[in-house]
């Protein structure tokens, strides 16, 4: 017997729970093309019903796709077969298995069926288990749209159906217990329970946001309407790992109460309320963003207090790698605000009682932060002050200090001058224009003056030579554009009886991996006796002078450079000195006479002494005082013995010339001959 009408299929399928026909004779086989129920559609329908051996009435369906709008399940291959009779109470009881194929997370693959259709409650109730996992409904006859449903030990990736309606993500581990209501109308789908977590797992595509090991319980809603999804979650989490765009945390084993109401729309998510109380470490409130590509696109925090370094174990290490502070080590508590936008950032706050930070690799720390800084885009804010115990940047320590600012038309102004003892001297910022929102092009803008710093403390704390002198200078203009730090004026160190000044200073990634450093280098008047007497090279009296232009460091190395060193007033010069120029050039003296006499003095008259390099692609091209045919003339000799060294290699590969430096101040240079 064929019928067409899903109705007609439906009467004869559900004859015996009406009861309408108390016993069957033979065999009665159904089949459709569809059959529509609310939260049901099965295509391509078989069923068998007749007699059992055991009593009762032996059921069979198959059907080739099922769509199951509760779980989010669609096309999924449908076989049920079980034993249909009736008990003591005049109920129609359903004992039998389900398989399933393709449902999300191997779903009722091969599951225990329990169907109890009771006509006078007007109710039906379905059981089904699989291995440790038991759920169980509850529905009304005349309003079968509703369902009160249990759930224990289910996987979670039985869920994966219903989580796809609502957010794009994947369950990838883990089980859950709930109790739940849940109401379907045709595309609409509401749901509200209460839930148990263990040890759940989730990705999304864009890897934006995940889970692993999370555990908990709570209470939850959502809706599934024409408009979007909303899902909102109050729980308590206690343990497992969360990964939301920036912020990864490493949930506690005590309970941290998380608050969400979640709207999905187009692939778009929300965070329209995001609320965290880890005691010990963390609160916030506030709200996020993603774009459908998982891009971070709103944060909005209206509250936050962070208690470090509780803080960033548990919740900032993602963000903090971000920022280039993989191995920050924080101390103390930090309370304000943030609000950032796709376009950028439109307003902060924050203020500490005291704060510790240091970077991991030694590129600056601070001790005892207290105060805080207050800005707005778009309003003014109130006058802060922010002041520290200790400052370092890199190896250079900045003693006590206290900064005023306010808010004023979208920028940070320091509101006076501010003095930073520094090395027996002072550095003094005079003005400060910062602009935090702009994400390219130019964001401070200030004035700095530098007095009487110590080049010999200096010196120390760089690991140089110790270079006795000061260091002074102003910069009427210093830029921070685009991760470069840009000076307009010059520094100059009153050095070696003479001064050694720098111009056209900038600095790009002054805390990136490898910054870059570049400017303009004038020495003036150095006296040579005491230059020697630091780089031990072989003593050396006289008057230096010379550049080296357009000078580039990165990660404080020298790549390129234009260097000329030049002492033209006459002086006295060392065999040894004499011996390590030599070597430097791979030059020698300009004849084989020359080389005899030279073993015979210790020190030398000479006129002119001048070398210049020019690095370039890892290679230093090398010139003196004039070119020879064999060479270039590096010391011009005066009076008797007469001196003449020439440089014989015009190109120096730049590491052998750094090792030939190195042998120089260690005494370890050839004898020139």
């Amino acid at each position: 017997m064929r019928a067409t009408s899903s109705h007609l299929l439906l009467c004869l399928f559900l004859l015996l729970g009406l009861g309408l026909l108390p016993t069957a004779r033979a065999d009665v086989t159904v089949a459709a093309k569809q059959i529509d129920l609310p939260g049901l559609r099965l295509q391509d329908v078989n069923a068998q019903l007749g007699e059992d051996p055991a009593g009762g009435l032996h059921l069979q369906l198959q059907a080739s796709q099922a769509d199951v709008a509760a779980m989010g399940w669609r096309h999924v291959g449908l076989h049920l077969e079980g034993r249909l009779q009736r008990d003591a109470q005049l109920r129609w009881v359903f004992d039998g298995r389900v398989q399933l194929r393709g449902a999300p997370g191997g779903a009722l693959a091969d599951a225990q069926l329990t169907w109890v259709l009771d006509p006078d409650a007007d109710t039906m109730q379905v059981e089904v288990q699989q291995d440790k996992a038991l759920a169980n409904a509850w529905l009304p006859l005349d309003q079968p749209s509703h369902a009160k449903i249990s759930l224990h030990q289910l996987p979670a990736g039985w869920l994966q159906g219903v989580l796809g309606r609502l957010w794009p993500a994947r369950l990838t581990s883990g089980h859950v217990d709930a109790d739940l209501a849940l109401d379907v109308e045709d595309a609409s789908v509401q749901s509200s329970g209460q839930f148990t977590l263990d040890d759940v797992g989730f990705d999304t595509p864009s890897n934006a946001m995940a889970g692993q090991g999370v555990a908990g319980s709570g209470r939850f809603g959502f809706d599934n309407s024409a408009d979007g999804r909303r899902v909102n979650v109050q729980c308590n989490l206690e343990g497992g790992e969360l990964l939301l765009g920036p912020f990864y945390a490493k949930l506690p084993a005590h309970p941290v109460q998380l608050d969400v109401d979640v709207r999905t729309r187009q692939g778009t998510v929300e965070l329209q309320k995001l609320y965290i109380d880890d005691m010990d470490a963390l609160q916030l409130d506030g709200a996020m963003a993603f774009d459908a590509r998982g891009k971070l696109q709103k944060l909005q925090l209206n509250r936050f207090q962070a208690n470090f370094p509780l803080a960033s174990q548990r919740y900032g290490q993602a963000w903090l790698a971000t920022l280039g502070l993989r191995d920050a080590r924080i101390a103390g508590r930090v309370a304000g605000s943030i609000d950032w936008r796709s376009d950028g950032l439109h307003a902060f706050a924050f203020d500490t009682d005291g704060l510790d930070l240091a970077d991991g690799e030694g590129r600056f720390a601070v001790s005892g932060l207290h105060g805080g800084l207050d800005w707005s885009a778009q309003d003014d804010r109130p006058a802060t002050t922010l002041a520290w115990q200790g400052l370092q940047l890199r190896r250079i320590s900045v003693a006590a200090a206290t900064s005023h600012w306010r808010d004023r038309g979208g920028s940070l102004i320091l509101s006076q001058p501010l003095a930073m003892p520094m090395l027996k001297g002072e550095v003094r910022l005079t003005s400060l224009d910062w602009r935090p929102a702009p994400a390219r092009g130019q964001r401070i803008t200030a004035s700095v003056a530098v007095a009487g710093v110590d080049m010999a403390d200096l010196s120390r704390m760089l690991d140089w030579p110790i270079i006795p002198g000061t260091l002074a200078g102003t910069f009427p203009s210093l830029r921070w554009a685009n991760d470069r730090l840009e000076l307009d004026g010059s520094l100059a160190a009153g050095v070696f009886g003479g001064t050694v000044e720098a111009t056209h200073l900038s600095l790009q990634q002054p805390f990136g991996d490898a910054p870059v450093l570049a400017g303009d280098f004038k020495f003036d008047q150095l006296d040579l006796a005491a230059f020697t007497s630091v780089f031990d090279i072989g003593a050396i009296t006289g008057r230096l002078h010379g550049a080296v232009d357009d000078l580039r460091l990165v990660d404080w190395h020298p790549v390129a450079f234009k260097a000329s060193l030049l002492a033209d007033g006459g002086g006295r010069i060392s065999q040894r000195a004499v011996n390590n120029l030599a070597a430097l050039s791979g030059g020698g003296v300009a004849n084989g006479l020359q080389g005899a006499m030279l073993k015979l003095f210790r020190n030398f008259s000479y006129k002119r002494i001048g070398l210049a390099c020019t690095l370039q692609s890892g290679v230093c091209l090398m010139g003196g005082l004039a070119n020879e045919e064999d060479g270039y003339t590096i010391i011009d000799g005066s009076g008797l013995p007469h001196l003449q060294l020439l440089g014989r290699q015009t190109k120096v590969d730049w590491p052998t010339l750094q090792r030939r430096l190195h042998e120089a101040a260690s005494s370890r240079a050839p004898t020139a001959h």
